[in-house]
């Protein structure tokens, strides 16, 4: 069999072995960008870290909610942050690319051009915090215990193996029932790897407080369950020079504290307990950094431009609820939505509109679709709107006033149209009488003024919307089972989407608990083109896919959509050192570092 070269990378060389070339390296479609044969450099780290970034120091950042787990790898329990920092895959992620993974756990890798199997080997040193090397056998132990017991997205991907072969003492092949899903080697290259030995005598799919152990360059230092918990770096970790890791995770200890909510989240940041916060709120951003601290140039506000897709951030429906089922149902609810109003009066005119799953890339659909993009949709031309084959998607346009009285007479028409009228001051259904009323359920107090404006306007249709707003542990549970009407949520899609679409929008993944599908969409169009997206063989072909997708999505009117900010807007107290680039995906805090000049500074201040 004849497989295809992936590019060697860094200082480490390909290995040629039975007509196979096994290389440090895998991108989903062309060139991995760290390929020294093409540019003809050598580079010994990715060129959004800082290779000579200085160890220590600390950073705490804030999390609003609670926790009751650290069995990251289960639907059950709230789970504490940070897994990435104390777990590891296979191969490792180049955030400066659309889907480039490069060797971590495996020194290499090598799938044949069809993609029908994965081969990878071990490094030799790679080891679990116990010291102990990591093996064939955790990674074997790793895929069948994941596809067995773990998350759905893990049971999903990881069934699609049919056979695991054992090819030398620290090589693996997983060969995959067919070669239709050409993202799967990557997949399988993101797999967590766990200790198979740390798991004798305890059960994997039962909540614990006691730490899963890793092979990450952070352990677990200290709990304090439900309030915060403590990673604190191991020197001289393994993997601390490798390409994939040189200038990353430099802060000697990270530490996450739980807040009940944002406001008490910021007040600790204000104080100075907590170090940074990411702000998507406009009004925050532009009134409450007005003190003491950010006037004496101790605290910054900073935005870091991106080019990763916006995503859909959106009032979801639940369409397993008898109110949402019908299609002109959900689009009436669009209409009581006022963004324009919104914008002007709560947000200080931040945010743009969002309309497309994928907003801010080349993988939205915009304007009327491409030949390429019918022939897709296509075959499903008598189970999908019309309006997906002749019509650019848009949210309803407000007029500012809040009001919206001709947006209302539309929603009013369509909820007739689906058997729904006023009676007594409120919206009933023709067959049976039951009044329209739903619960919007939220987990962060500050979408309350939102939500209430979307329930105020419902209201004047007659229809009946309770704003709720849960704990942590509830609401996880709630949406993990699906037990809500309406919440908002925001799906961030990558640059190279793939395998998750299915996990987010797929008919199977609907009936699973603990997806993201949390609208229970259950369209085989969309079940149709993830295949296509996943089977993709070159960037074209996957924009054609992901942008007709889109369109199904969009007028299925699953979401009322919301809106997006152009940039990552951050609020720190001026203690750290950057590098100078930042990644395509956005700024990551596993390149950033402690300046002991400016952080003594900085406790001259707090103090």
């Amino acid at each position: 069999m004849k497989y295809f070269a992936i590019a060697p990378l860094f200082l480490l060389a390909a290995l040629t072995c039975g007509g196979a070339v096994a290389a440090p390296a895998i991108a989903m479609h062309g060139t991995a960008k760290y390929d020294t044969a093409k540019n003809g450099a050598e580079a010994d780290h990715f060129a959004y870290a800082n290779g000579n970034a200085p160890k220590g120091g600390r950073l705490v950042l804030g999390r609003v909610g609670s926790f009751d787990s650290l069995q990251h790898f289960i639907v059950r329990g709230a789970r504490a942050d940070g897994r990435q920092l104390s777990h590891q895959s296979l191969l490792a992620r180049a955030y400066d690319e659309p889907f480039t993974l490069y060797a971590l756990i495996a020194e290499d890798v090598s799938s044949p051009p069809d993609r029908a199997s994965v081969t990878f080997r071990l490094r030799p040193g790679a080891r679990f915090h116990d010291g102990s090397e990591i093996t064939v056998d955790d990674v074997i132990f790793s895929l069948e215990i994941l596809r067995a017991k773990g998350r759905p997205n893990h049971r999903y991907f990881y069934a699609q193996v049919a056979a695991i072969e054992r090819p030398g003492p620290r090589t693996v092949t997983f060969r995959f029932k067919d070669n239709s899903n050409r993202e799967l080697p990557l997949i399988m290259g993101l797999m967590p790897i766990l200790s198979r030995a740390s798991f004798q005598g305890r059960e994997f799919d039962r909540v614990s407080l006691t730490p899963v152990m890793g092979s990450g360059p952070y352990v677990v230092d200290e709990v304090d369950p439900g309030r915060s918990i403590q990673y604190r770096r191991i020197k001289n970790h393994w993997a601390e020079n490798l390409p994939a890791r040189k200038g990353q995770y430099n802060f000697d200890i990270v530490r996450y504290d739980y807040y009940r909510d944002d406001s008490a989240a910021l007040e600790a940041f204000k104080a100075g307990k907590l170090d940074l916060r990411g702000d998507t709120d406009p009004k925050l951003w532009a009134k409450a950094y007005d003190f003491p601290a950010r006037t004496k140039g101790a605290v910054r506000l900073l935005e870091f431009s991106h080019g990763r897709p916006a995503g859909m951030y959106a009032i979801a429906l639940n369409t397993r609820r008898a109110v949402f089922h019908a299609a002109k149902v959900r689009a009436a609810l669009a209409y009581a939505l006022d963004f324009e109003w919104l914008n002007k009066t709560l947000f200080h005119g931040a945010y743009q509109r969002t309309r497309s799953y994928f907003e801010n890339s080349e993988l939205a659909a915009t304007g009327l679709p491409s030949p390429a993009e019918l022939d897709l949709l296509a075959p499903y031309r008598d189970s999908l709107p019309g309006d997906v084959f002749s019509r650019a998607y848009a949210p309803p346009h407000g007029d500012g006033s809040g009001r919206l009285r001709g947006n209302l007479r539309t929603a009013r028409k369509l909820l007739a149209q689906a058997g729904w009228h006023i009676k007594n001051l409120r919206l009933v259904h023709d067959d049976g009488g039951e009044p329209f009323r739903f619960e919007i359920m939220l987990l962060r107090r500050s979408n309350e003024k939102l939500a209430l404006h979307l329930a105020r306007n419902l209201a004047k249709l007659g229809i009946e919307v309770a704003v709720r707003t849960v704990d942590t542990a509830q609401y996880q549970q709630r949406i993990n089972t699906y037990d809500f009407d309406a919440m908002i949520n925001l799906w961030d899609p990558s640059l190279s989407p793939g395998n998750e679409q299915a996990f987010y929008w797929g008919t199977d993944a609907g009936k699973r608990d603990g997806s993201r599908n949390y609208p229970g969409i259950q369209v085989p169009a969309i079940d149709a083109l993830v295949q296509k997206i996943s089977n993709a063989a070159d960037r074209a072909s996957l924009v054609t896919a992901v942008r007709a997708m889109d369109r199904v999505l969009q007028w299925g009117h699953y979401v009322i959509p919301l809106f997006h900010l152009k940039a990552d807007r951050v609020a720190l107290w001026d203690r750290f050192g950057r590098p100078a680039a930042t990644p395509l995906y956005g700024y990551r805090l596993e390149t950033w570092w402690e300046d002991p000049a400016k952080a003594a500074t900085i406790e001259q201040n707090r103090n």
